[in-house]
């Protein structure tokens, strides 16, 4: 019997973060090798893998379907609450276009802006703001139809199952099952099930892949200890109660459902659904606007004139000849607006009485820095390369680094939020991964090797 068509929809990744074992790169070759033509990512609470996903799909010639197991909190209905309560239910959000994708943007950034308390949370009111675009499946025995089945309330189950396919539109919501080899979510199952019969909401096939093979699971209960500060040993401590969160084949998953084949079908029809188009390589830089009605091109121009003035004279033929050069390079590549927001954000700290520091890298090669006081070194005297900062042939950002000093750097954040609005201002967020040696350090604490064991490793 040949093996059905299915794809994986319920997926989590190292970006899981010590919850996930999978490297995307990794998944896009199982599912390349399986014969599988999509892939979702639903890492929990986060979309941090998801351009990685995208990238790497679509060089690996797979469907990208980007989503997110959102923690959403109890809630009756849509109403309003306190969004960094620590009780919360798990929901399975899949993006079908660019706004489903804008959309769980928002959701993701608000969970975390709003929702945070040792999780990252949104509530049904949010949900109902930005369903636009957003496939559901009802999530894994953590979602609320599975818990209510385990208190034994198929009419609260059934009621939320409506809730949801009412926001979301028939055609995108889905009741999902996993066989687990968990003996409650198998109960929960027979009654979704029921209610799929009652109801007519589609079911759908997953299985909230954490590791890539059957074997990797003794890995992952490592990590999962790692993650919490436990030890292996511990008998009281957070475990998953499967071995089965693995990557399944076309042909396990149908041997699995053989009983459901439209569940397995269902996954195609959602992959079907997807159609998601990011661009990249495209600059989207802020438009400067001068307070006084004149254009970031007429500012621009007499700052920098003033400056070469105040450092050169009037007649410097070398620093106005570098002038010309850099302003129709600038110009050119339409970073005009970028100059001027640095400009503003320095002149204000330095107005301000916060030290900011006199440039470095490669900024300091550009005589349009140095005449707008963004950096304090002189391209001329020392003989710095503008070209090693901005290029012409080369399509890239400028990267200019300031230091402000600790004592007033939040006061320049919140001048920027004030100025600019906060909606367009983030912080970037830095990864740190695990390096082999502090690896090694916490998988021995984990399974109790000695000390000058591990030290010996």
């Amino acid at each position: 019997m040949a093996a059905p068509d299915f794809v994986h929809l319920h997926v989590h990744s190292e970006y899981s973060l010590l919850d996930g074992a999978n490297r995307i790169g990794d998944l896009v070759k199982a599912c390349n090798d399986d014969g599988q033509g999509a892939l979702a990512l639903t890492d929990h609470g986060n979309m941090f893998g998801a351009i990685e996903l995208y990238q790497k799909c679509t060089a690996g010639g797979i469907t990208p379907i980007i989503g997110c197991e959102v923690y959403i909190a109890k809630t009756s209905r849509l109403t309003p609450h306190n969004r960094s309560d620590n009780r919360y239910h798990h929901l399975t959000l899949l993006a079908r276009n660019e706004t489903g994708y804008r959309n769980l943007l928002k959701l993701a950034s608000r969970a975390y802006l709003e929702g945070y308390s040792r999780r990252p949370r949104i509530d049904k009111q949010l949900l109902s703001e930005f369903a636009p675009g957003i496939t559901c499946l009802s999530g894994c025995l953590g979602g609320e139809i599975n818990q209510a089945f385990v208190r034994g309330d198929e009419a609260e189950a059934e009621r939320v199952a409506v809730e949801f396919r009412d926001l979301f539109g028939p055609e995108h919501f889905w009741l999902e099952l996993q066989r687990n080899g968990i003996e409650i979510q198998d109960k929960a199952n027979e009654a979704m099930h029921r209610m799929h019969q009652r109801t007519g909401i589609p079911i759908i096939a997953t299985n909230d892949i954490h590791y890539l093979r059957a074997e990797d699971c003794a890995a992952q209960d490592v990590l999962l200890c790692i993650n919490t500060g436990a030890k292996k040993a511990d008998e009281k401590r957070f475990r998953f109660d499967t071995d089965s969160l693995f990557f399944r084949t076309r042909e396990e998953m149908g041997h699995m459902f053989r009983d459901m084949p439209e569940s397995l079908k269902a996954t195609m029809d959602v992959a079907d659904q997807v159609d998601l188009k990011l661009e990249f390589g495209t600059y989207h830089v802020p438009v400067f606007h001068p307070d006084d009605g004149r254009t970031p091109e007429q500012l621009f121009d007499e700052l920098c004139e003033a400056g070469i003035r105040e450092r050169y004279g009037a007649d410097h033929s070398g620093a106005r000849e570098r002038l010309a050069h850099e302003r129709k390079v600038i110009v050119e590549m339409g970073f005009i607006s970028y100059f001027l927001i640095v400009w503003d954000l320095i002149k204000w700290a330095r107005d301000h009485g916060i030290p900011v520091g006199p440039g470095r890298g490669s900024a300091a090669g550009s005589i349009v820095s140095y005449a707008l006081d963004i950096t304090r070194v002189d391209p001329l005297k020392y003989d710095l390369l503008f070209e090693r900062f901005l290029n012409s042939a080369r399509s890239s950002m400028p990267d200019i680094d300031i230091d402000f000093c600790k004592e007033g750097r939040e006061r320049v954040l919140q001048y920027t939020r004030d100025r600019y609005g906060a909606e367009n201002v983030a912080q970037i967020v830095t990864f740190g991964t695990m390096a082999s040696r502090t690896v090694i350090r916490d998988v021995g604490r984990v399974l109790d090797v000695p000390l000058k064991d591990v030290d010996r490793i």
